[in-house]
């Protein structure tokens, strides 16, 4: 569960700030992902664990709201489901996060339902534990497709990495596995050879570059938008990929609509709100148009969506 406070800096202590704006939003990284796929017109599904809190009900409810379906969601007695403040600075257009930790059941192994994952194209992981790799073996298995969202390297995911299909690494992994050595091409090739056929690493404002095989080049981000959250912008891109590669086009074309979908739901505070549809950003990549006011339909709707037990309208959707 996310809370964002928009406010125009962060005060110093015992300062004081005015509150722009809040929204409650679902949060997390694969989560995200999986209602960018709602969003555009596919089904999902998700396995994890969350408390029997109002939080982990309005995440339920916003999950069935995009499609996803929360049958394999296990829900923890007497548990709370992770909350993070998010502080959106204005000013300097970046966000901080506070974090509690919810459930205190973590997924298991036995946990992982072999026929559910086994019937999905693609497995779509934040992470990698000897429980995302056993999902990911049995994904393989079946001859699903494997996604990461990867925020930092190590040994274990060096090891690993042979199990995925598809690395999107954000800047932080970058820098956790190459330093600030600016040799792109080269370094993607490096953790191509740990077993993925694509690798792509996210680049905020600069877009990102990209290693599918043998061809290596970079997308820009559209920058011509005005930036008001960047929150969950990596989260969006994820699915938007996925969501490319399930309509069979090539990496090229699909980075682009990855970056194009992120940068929208960037004109919008927080992960989802400002999340396009798939005719807003075919329509913006054709001639810059976006509908902003379908999507402060919904920035209105995640102001309240935690006191209410409601859906969101179709034309929302």
């Amino acid at each position: 569960m996310d809370c964002l406070l928009s406010i125009n800096k962060i005060p110093q202590s015992n300062g004081f700030e005015r509150l722009l704006d809040y929204s409650w939003q679902g949060g997390g990284k694969v989560s995200t992902a999986l209602v960018t796929l709602g969003r555009l017109g596919v089904r999902t599904g998700i396995i994890g664990v969350l408390g029997d809190d109002p939080f982990g009900r309005f995440c339920i409810r916003d999950f069935k709201n995009h499609m996803v379906d929360t049958s394999r969601l296990i829900i923890e007695k007497g548990g709370s489901t992770t909350l993070s403040i998010v502080l959106v600075e204005k000013e300097k257009k970046t966000r901080s996060f506070i974090i509690k930790s919810g459930p205190s059941r973590a997924l298991t192994v036995d946990d992982l339902d072999e026929q559910y994952i086994s019937s999905a194209r693609y497995l779509h992981l934040s992470n990698l534990t000897p429980v995302t790799v056993e999902a990911a073996k049995k994904a393989r298995k079946a001859s699903s497709i494997v996604v990461i969202d990867a925020d930092h390297y190590d040994e274990y995911v060096g090891e690993n990495l042979k199990y995925i299909d598809v690395l999107i690494g954000s800047e932080f992994f970058y820098k956790s596995a190459f330093g600030d050595n600016p040799d792109y091409r080269c370094n993607l090739r490096e953790l191509q050879k740990k077993g993925p056929r694509i690798v792509v690493i996210t680049l905020g404002d600069k877009g990102c570059v990209v290693l599918d095989g043998g061809d290596y080049f970079a997308v820009p981000a559209f920058n011509e938008l005005e930036v008001v959250d960047t929150c969950g912008a990596g989260d969006v891109f994820h699915g938007a990929f996925i969501f490319g590669m399930l309509k069979g086009w090539d990496s090229q074309k699909t980075a682009r609509f990855a970056c194009a979908v992120s940068s929208i739901k960037c004109t919008r505070p927080g992960g989802r709100a400002g999340i396009p549809d798939y005719h807003m950003a075919e329509r913006f990549l054709k001639d810059g148009y976006i509908d902003y006011a379908s999507l402060d339909k919904r920035v209105a709707y995640y102001k309240t969506a935690l006191f209410e037990n409601n859906t969101l309208e179709p034309d929302l959707l």
